[in-house]
């Protein structure tokens, strides 16, 4: 089934210069950018689109974090975009992450994970929205 997830890359990526290199894997991994943007989210912006966490101790560190610099977000489509992009970023704490996956390969450490996404259908539809208007998606076939 053809879905669309959110990818983000974080500020420690985007600071590294990772662009380039995840999106190139994105598309490698068959994977369709039909939106993208880089922005600059404000502590109170970071902590609305984590606020699923908000109970959890990370949470404001995690807002911190995503607020520290720019950040790009991504739309990707394709079949079982949601599962195939979380297998290509691999475990949240990159030591932990598969060889060959994005965190294991980029990432820093467990706050320095390089890049986010959805990770359900559920989050998916609420995470979109929250950078991408319908009007700013490509018609790319």
């Amino acid at each position: 089934m053809t879905e669309r997830t959110l990818a983000l890359i974080k500020p420690d990526g985007v600071s590294r210069n990772l662009i380039g290199e995840i999106m190139k894997r994105c598309e490698a991994h068959g994977l369709k950018v039909i939106a993208l943007k880089m922005v600059r989210l404000t502590n109170e912006a970071a902590q609305g689109f984590y606020i699923v966490h908000r109970e959890r101790p990370f949470y404001r560190a995690l807002a911190a974090s995503m607020s520290s610099g720019p950040i790009v977000a991504a739309v990707l489509e394709g079949e079982g975009a949601i599962a195939a992009y979380r297998e290509l970023m691999g475990a949240t704490d990159p030591a932990k992450a598969a060889p060959g996956t994005i965190r294991a390969a980029l990432g820093v450490g467990l706050e320095q994970n390089t890049v986010h996404g959805s990770d359900s259908p559920q989050s998916a539809a609420f995470e979109i929205p929250y950078f991408f208007s319908s009007l700013e998606f490509s018609a790319r076939g």
